[in-house]
Formats: structure tokens, sequence, C-alpha cells
């Protein structure tokens, strides 16, 4: 069955005529309408409140609607009369009526198309900053804003619910690929928060989520075979199993998930207190990218510039992270003068591998030892924890060969890393050693949103959501829809052109910082 956009009718198919009314006449339906309203109000003698609120609601809402076309008639025929002595050299059509998907449905409006040699545009919807797709800024936002929460599907299921009506699922999916196409720009533009800290802390980790494969990606192309059993989704399942064939049966190692990693970069600034002590987090920002890790960061390098935090002002930046062997390097490239911590508790963690290595799992004698580590480690003595590796290793028998190269692998870890474990004087300064609030990003901006059961992702399509849900994270949502509006009304009024939103193909990921 063909989407369609409509998915619960707003409106009665009478109440959608073939050419919009005038302004006099929606004055006229409105005051009869809500006089109709009011007189339906004060008939209400015996319904209970559920049923009074329930049959109230569609009529509010054609009040709005009515309301809207109101306004937008009334434009019509505020450009119709100035334009009486402008736009020379142009011809013109209509009023030609359209319909657009609104807060409260569906409405009908008439608007002029001006046309010249080169093409032709409606100066209504440039002024009033329509798009071409036929869904007002405000629908847009609202159905976006709940995709970055939820799924498409249950986005679709909620507008129903609480609106009457929803655009279909495919072009929700084209509005945030839409949106989406502005997400760099609004990174970039953005301005940096007010009232910041003393200290910069940049927290970066990543996380992957499940990307179709080849194979996945073959079953959803080309045209679809028809189906044998329309009425049954037993015997529909059967057939379609049939003709993909068996599943080929996963070896040793292989992974159904098919991970893809996204960087998540959490920013915040700590402020000094009365008694010495650093106060925050503060104006925390967060921003995720399937782009390669030196874009990320890169982004926190732009970021920091822009709070800032420059290179030459001397002001104190920390960055915390697991470890990675490419984070170390960009971070070296891009903050050669910040303070680089490693998460102690995946420091810790590699402690409970190594005791691993030395006492059978779950014994109290694991615990004691690990316990010894961490006391030593939070003091600062990370030497005396290499030289107990050390000397642990000399004692490991010759039979204990997949021991001893574990823990030379951990001793490794440890030892090319000791300069950024300097945990008692990072407690002393008041710092962190933990990545805590870029764990919590993890887990709140990806996990919850990309990493559920049954779904798989197209990493540039995925990009698209996934920085809208760091903007509504960021509380920046409303400002973001105002810059989009104001970009596409420019760019509309530029190049004299009624510009849509909406997008079929998502962008390529971002480049920035990757020359």
């Amino acid at each position: 069955m063909e989407a369609i956009d409509l998915l619960v009718p707003p409106m009665a198919a009478t109440d959608l005529p073939t050419s919009a009314p005038t302004v006099e006449e929606l004055k006229t339906r409105i005051t009869q309408t809500v006089n109709a309203l009011v007189a339906w109000v004060i008939s209400c003698q015996t319904l209970t409140f559920y049923a009074f609120e329930t049959q109230l609601v569609p009529q509010v809402l054609t009040v709005g609607r009515l309301c809207l076309q109101l306004f937008l008639q009334m434009r019509e025929a505020q450009w119709r009369a100035a334009a009486e002595q402008s736009q020379p050299g142009c011809k013109r059509q209509g009023p030609i009526v359209r319909q657009l998907g609104t807060f409260f449905g569906k409405v009908s409006y008439a608007r002029t198309y001006i046309y010249r040699r080169g093409g032709g545009y409606y100066p209504l919807d440039i002024e009033l900053g329509l798009t071409g797709d036929g869904f007002s800024l405000l629908l847009t936002s609202c159905a976006a804003r709940l995709a970055s929460k939820v799924s498409y599907a249950q986005t679709v299921l909620l507008l129903t619910l609480f609106l009457r009506w929803s655009p279909a699922q495919s072009s929700l999916e084209e509005l945030v690929l839409g949106l989406g196409r502005h997400t760099a720009a609004w990174f970039a533009h953005a301005p940096a928060p007010s009232g910041d800290g003393d200290v910069l802390v940049i927290q970066i980790d990543s996380k992957a989520t499940p990307t179709a494969t080849e194979a996945e990606l073959e079953k959803r192309r080309g045209p679809r075979a028809a189906n044998p059993h329309p009425g049954s989704q037993r015997h529909r399942g059967r057939a379609a199993r049939l003709r993909r064939g068996g599943k080929k049966r996963r070896q040793k190692g292989d992974k159904a998930k098919n991970g893809k990693m996204a960087t998540v970069v959490v920013m915040y600034t700590l402020r000094k207190s009365a008694d010495g002590t650093l106060e925050g987090p503060l104006n925390k920002k967060v921003y995720a990218s399937y782009a390669p890790k030196r874009h990320a960061v890169a982004i926190a390098r732009r970021a920091a510039n822009k709070r800032g935090f420059t290179p030459d002002s001397d002001k104190a930046i920390q960055l915390v992270t697991d470890g990675d062997n490419d984070l170390e390097r960009y971070i070296a490239e891009l903050f050669p003068a910040a303070e680089h911590t490693i998460d102690i508790f995946h420091v810790v963690e590699y402690l409970w591998e190594a005791g691993a290595c030395l006492y059978r799992e779950g014994s109290a004698e694991l615990t004691e030892w690990v316990d010894a580590q961490k006391a030593a480690l939070y003091d600062g003595r990370v030497a005396e924890i290499l030289a107990e590796l050390t000397q642990r290793l000399k004692q490991l028998a010759p039979q204990q060969s997949s021991a001893h190269d574990r823990l030379t692998s951990i001793q490794d870890y440890l030892t090319k890393r000791q300069a950024k474990m300097d945990y008692k004087r990072l407690r002393e300064l008041d710092w962190e050693i933990g990545s805590g609030a870029v764990e919590g990003a993890v887990r709140y901006v990806i996990a919850q949103r990309f990493d559920c059961g049954g779904m798989r992702w197209i990493k540039e399509r995925a990009e698209a959501l996934l920085q809208l849900r760091c903007i509504e994270v960021n509380n920046d949502w409303e400002a973001f829809i105002t810059f989009v509006h104001d970009r596409i009304q420019t760019q509309a009024q530029e190049q004299h052109k009624n510009l849509p939103l909406k997008c079929a193909e998502p962008a390529p990921l971002p480049t920035y910082g990757l020359a």
C-alpha cells in the first residue's frame, strides 16, 4: 500500500475545498464555529468530564485550522495589494490552492505564483518562511524532536494520539534527514554559553551501534516480490524465508551486530568556589558523530576556542579518555598543553584483569590484592603497581603462558600511560579522575535510541538523527529550529525559489578537522 501523509484525517473531506475561502468568509466561519462551540458547551449538561473533553479536542483543532486559514489568506491579500505596484517583468498565476500540514491538521490556502524566464516561485511562502514540503516548521520541529527520542513508528503513534494525525513514517525520516543537513552549520555558528567556569573538562568515549550489512541492505533494495498471502502474516513470513533462503551460520568470533563506532564528546566547566574547591558541571554540552575520531577532537578544539579556552589563553583544560591510542595522538596534536587523564575506573578494570591472572576468580585473595593496588593508584604510587606486576611476572610458572601474556599486556598499557595517571595530584586540585559524564552520555544519547532490539542503521542516516539528539539534549532545540527557519528563508529570498526541507538522501558524514 502506498504511504500517505494523512493517517487520521484531521477534518472531513468537505472541509478541504478546491478553492480557498476569502478573508471575510473565514471571519464569518470562525465566528459561527466559536458561537456553535460555546452553545455546545452550554448544552453539555449530562456528559461526564471524560466524554466532554474527548469531544472538545477535535472542535478546538477545527477552530485552530480556521484561524490558520484566516492568517494565511489575510497575508496573501496583503501581498496582492502591495504587489500591484511591484514585480515588474513578472507574470502571475493563480491564486493556486495548496494544502499545508500543520500542528492543528491539514489546512488549505491560496497563494499567487510569480514566474518569468528561468522559473517561478510563491512569494507568500517565502515571506512566511514556509518550505516547499507541505509541512509547517512547528509540526516538523515536534515530529523530529520526538523522533530523536523514540522510533519513527512510535513517533507516528504519538503524533496521531495527540494531534489526531501524523505525517507518514517515510516523511518523518525525510524531515529528519533534511534537518540533519543544517546541524553542521548550527554547531559551527552556535553561540558559546555564558557564565563559564575556570577549568574546561572534555571527556571523550565511543560506542558501537548496530549497522546494516550489505546482505541486509540488498534485501531492502529493488522491487519487492508479489505477496502470495496478503491476509496471513504467518504464511507471508514463510514465503519470504523460502525466497531468501536460510541464514548463513556465523563462525566463532563473528558479530551479528556489525557495529560501527560513534564518538561522543562531553564538555563542561568547573568554577572555583570560596573554599578552593571546584563547583560544576557548568554549561554541559554534548556532541556525537560517526565521523572519524579526529573530527570529534577537532570539534572539541573549536568549541574550546569559542568558549575562550584558546591555546594562548593560559586557561586550564583537562581531557579524560579511556586511553584510546588514536585519541591520545589527536589530543597531543590539538591540545598539546592540556592535562590528559586516563579514566581511573578504566584502569581499575585492568587491575581486576591482572589480579585474575594471579588468583582464583571470586577469592578473597583477589579482592585483597586489587584493593591494595587501588589504594596505591589513588595515592599516586603507580610506579609501585608496575613494580608489583614485574615481580609477579617473574613468579609465574613456564606453563602459565596465557597469564604471562595477559599480564605483560596490562603492564605495557599502564607503563605507556603512567604520566596520565597522577590521581593524587588531580584529587588535590579537585579535578576529574573519572569519565562518568561521557559514560552517561553514551548510554543516554546513543544506546537508548540507536542500540535497541531489531535496529539496523546506515551510518549517514543515523548521523542526522544522532546530531539532532545532541541538540535536544543540549537544550538548544528551539534555537536550532529558529536557526534553520532563518537560514532557509534567507536562501529562498536570495534564490527566489521555494526551497524544500525534506530530503530523501542523507548528507555525507562531516569532514571538519579531517583535511
